[in-house]
């Protein structure tokens, strides 16, 4: 069976993007998608998938979804010889009407059309609230309308599944992401944050609890596509950030794999997390997780044996990370057997059960 996946965007290294790297290895499928940072892709080590770009988005925000919105629309790969075609995004939905049969993997209901449509809407120009609220009620009319040419959903996690019925209006089957399974080495003296810089992640928490443990270290890796909506978000991080706490970037693959192997611990402060790719792989390596109580992260962690789950407040952060101090490695095993448990192999399976189920 020949799969085509159709995916938003390979602008930044994100755990979407790794997914559907793992996705169309797996399968043997071909990805099609807008924006492409080759650099990036190396970074992933995604040499060995073949993916093609269908057309350039625009680099402004809002036009940029708007533009590959319009593309996804326009692309026709129906008459290729392809047997089936499975979506992954937000923008890649409106593919569907021309590509069938087909599977949306949903990550995330689009945020800023639903769940965060206020926060949004709060911390736009007082002169771009009007032109916010008039693109999302007819952007997200348009992506309702081609919503009803998915034939299958597939969730990410129970709380993506719950706003999937609640904003999508359809049924869907949790089929929870895959993760690299990393090495430990040694707990090392930083802790480490691994996540785009989104103001929904809330990398400002992370600054806030590090500037109250100036005998810590705190390094972020991950960033933002340039033109991206969230550049302010990532300049103001920079410009406040306590002397303990390093920005890397993007990192590739390799020191990525460092990263996990030599840290003490991970936080992870994303508002309402869809799943949280990005724990589990800390736990491979034997580190505990310091995660907010919200979203994917309380379906994954075990609280007490692979970290702890705090409130959204600087002070318990600060709280938990000094109590894993006191002896990390009495974390590891549970770490290690909880993150064992999402492997590569279960997820491809589960998945190709879904596309046959749909035939």
């Amino acid at each position: 069976m020949r799969i085509a996946i159709f995916h938003d965007f390979f602008g930044t290294i994100g755990g979407g993007e790794k997914l559907v790297v793992e996705l169309a290895r797996g399968l043997k499928a071909d990805i099609f998608t807008t924006q492409i940072d080759k650099d990036n892709l190396k970074k992933m080590g995604a040499a060995d998938v073949k993916i093609k770009s269908i057309g350039n988005p625009s680099r402004f925000p809002v036009l940029k979804q708007i533009t590959a919105s319009w593309l996804f629309s326009r692309v026709n790969r129906s008459g290729s010889g392809y047997d089936f075609y499975i979506l992954s995004g937000n923008w890649a939905i409106f593919a569907a009407k021309k590509h069938k049969p087909n599977l949306l993997y949903c990550h995330t209901p689009v945020r800023m059309f639903y769940q965060a449509y206020d926060d949004f809407k709060q911390v736009a120009p007082w002169w771009a609230k009007p032109l916010f609220v008039v693109w999302v009620r007819v952007h997200r009319h348009f992506l309702e309308r081609n919503l009803q040419h998915i034939q299958r959903v597939v969730a990410n996690s129970e709380d993506c599944r719950r706003r999937v019925k609640k904003y999508y209006h359809k049924s869907s089957v949790v089929v929870n992401p895959p993760i690299k399974q990393y090495e430990f080495r040694r707990f090392g003296d930083f802790w480490l944050s691994v996540n785009r810089l989104y103001p929904h992640k809330r990398i400002e928490l992370q600054l806030e609890a590090f500037s109250r443990l100036p005998e810590e270290k705190l390094v972020v890796g991950g960033g933002v596509t340039s033109g991206d909506h969230s550049e302010a978000y990532r300049n103001k991080l920079l410009q406040s950030k306590p002397g303990n706490v390093t920005f890397l970037g993007e990192v590739n693959e390799k020191k990525l794999e460092e990263l996990y192997a030599e840290c003490k611990g991970f936080i992870a402060t994303s508002q309402k997390e869809d799943f949280g790719m990005n724990i589990l792989e800390a736990m491979s390596a034997g580190k505990a997780v310091v995660a907010v109580n919200e979203g994917g992260f309380r379906e994954t962690m075990i609280n007490g044996k692979t970290g702890f789950l705090v409130n959204a407040d600087a002070g318990e952060i600060v709280k938990a990370v000094k109590s894993i101090n006191k002896n990390p490695s009495r974390f590891r095993k549970a770490c290690e057997e909880q993150a064992a448990k999402y492997s590569v192999k279960k997820f491809i399976e589960k998945v190709r059960k879904e596309i046959y189920a749909n035939r």
